[in-house]
């Protein structure tokens, strides 16, 4: 074979080597480009991200492939820094994006993230997001889970993300979110429309007017409602008590949640498993349906101007937190279902109506194990016996007027009387000290 053939020979076998080594390569070509132009922008990368070019071959830390396609990037609490270019669009594939607890992580969200349209799964929770929440979001039919929580995020909530028929979990707390909670009205979407929604998180944040009775329903199954410290005011809408209250063992949650406390304004739903609505303004009086959300395990309106008498609370069985502090409800003695909450564990009405003499059965729940009643005005005598549960820890009964104490051996656990008549003879006690 002469010269000029070997060197053909050569060439042709160089170049089909080539050509084999290409089609070897792991990543589809323009997800590889995009993902080292997202690469550019962040700094404190996996190392295994500078050891070869191909994010699916090698494989790259945080990087799952399928049929050469990025399908998820989950690099959370990695010390990224930088910010989430447009070109994260381009990786149409994806199903799964979660940078979540990089909070270098900076600049504005992208409205490109709106092109991906396969995307189920969004976290970018305890970044440093700022801006708004883009309304292309509402483009990502096939989401279930959207986490922008604890950023700095400013701005409305976006009415476009009640077209995101299949979310499950809608989270926007700790941010600056300020405005109204958006509704749907004619052809314009709103979170009413969520109905496969099972937690509405809006806590901390900077939301004012009221909660829209639209918002709740028959059709919902809610989880965790969380309006806590916001600027909400008004009443607490009659239809919460609309809402499906069945728990669900795989989320440890037999109930639903519902917290609204006042003067720090709040926030309102987490699965009719938790409702915290505490530390917003909201007025008026407590719904007499709301003991129809016979699974709420948590319940918190504190800090709020509630009215009117004490809610109803005797067939909330599943209840485990109560706390209705600082509030003007009308002067009582104790309610009813002061003897009724089997799974009580703690209750807390500081600054309350409350009066006469206070019933022993609340120390005997069998999980109960704190219960602070601090500035009411109890009188009589107070009875701890025999009956009282082993959980109990702490019973703070400061400021009241307790003139006589009937107390167990057995109790050595905290109790605090301080600001009662029966500690004006008894200063040694130990009950007796501040």
């Amino acid at each position: 074979m002469g010269f000029r053939a070997t060197a053909q020979l050569l060439f042709l076998l160089s170049f089909f080597a080539s050509g084999i080594h290409l089609n070897l390569s792991a990543t589809d070509p323009g997800d590889a480009a995009e993902l080292q132009s997202l690469k550019s922008h962040w700094q404190n990368t996996p190392p295994s991200w500078d050891q070869t070019e191909d994010p699916c071959g090698a494989p790259w830390v945080g990087v799952t492939c399928n049929n050469s396609r990025i399908t998820s990037l989950k690099l959370p609490c990695m010390s990224l820094a930088g910010n989430l270019s447009d070109r994260i669009g381009g990786l149409t594939e994806l199903r799964s994006l979660d940078l979540s607890f990089n909070p270098n992580v900076t600049g504005s969200l992208t409205p490109r993230l709106g092109d991906l349209k396969n995307l189920k799964i969004l976290i970018l929770a305890g970044c440093g997001f700022s801006g708004s929440i883009p309304d292309e979001l509402g483009n990502l039919a096939e989401l279930s889970f959207l986490a922008l929580n604890s950023n700095i995020l400013s701005g409305r909530i976006p009415a476009s993300l009640g077209k995101l028929s299949k979310l499950y979990w809608l989270d926007l707390a700790e941010n600056q979110l300020t405005g109204t909670i958006p509704i749907s009205k004619n052809s314009s979407p709103g979170l009413d429309q969520l109905l496969n929604a099972k937690h509405f998180h809006f806590n901390r944040n900077q939301l004012s007017g009221f909660i829209p009775p639209e918002l709740f329903s028959s059709d919902m199954m809610l989880i965790h409602v969380l309006f806590d410290g916001n600027r909400l005011e008004g009443e607490i809408p009659s239809t919460l008590g609309l809402v499906q209250t069945r728990g669900s063992v795989s989320e440890n949650c037999p109930g639903f949640v519902f917290l609204v406390a006042s003067s720090i304004r709040t926030d309102i739903i987490h699965f009719v498993c938790r409702s915290r609505l505490n530390r917003n303004a909201l007025s008026g009086e407590v719904l007499k349906n709301l003991n129809n959300l016979t699974n709420l395990n948590e319940l918190n309106l504190a800090n709020n101007k509630l009215t009117g008498p004490l809610p109803d609370l005797t067939k909330m069985d599943s209840l485990r937190y109560v706390d209705l502090s600082n509030n003007s409800f009308d002067s009582s003695e104790s309610s009813d279902w002061f003897s009724t909450l089997p799974s009580l564990t703690t209750l807390v009405i500081e600054n309350g109506p409350l009066q006469g003499t206070l019933t022993s059965k609340v120390f005997s729940f069998p999980y109960i194990q704190q219960v602070l009643l601090r500035n009411n005005a109890f009188n009589g005598t107070f009875d701890l016996d025999d009956s009282f549960s082993p959980q109990l820890q702490l019973v703070d009964l400061q400021n009241n007027q307790i003139s006589a104490v009937t107390l167990s051996a057995d109790y050595k656990n905290k109790l605090i009387l301080v600001g009662n008549p029966v500690c004006t003879g008894l200063p040694n006690v130990s009950f007796c000290q501040p």
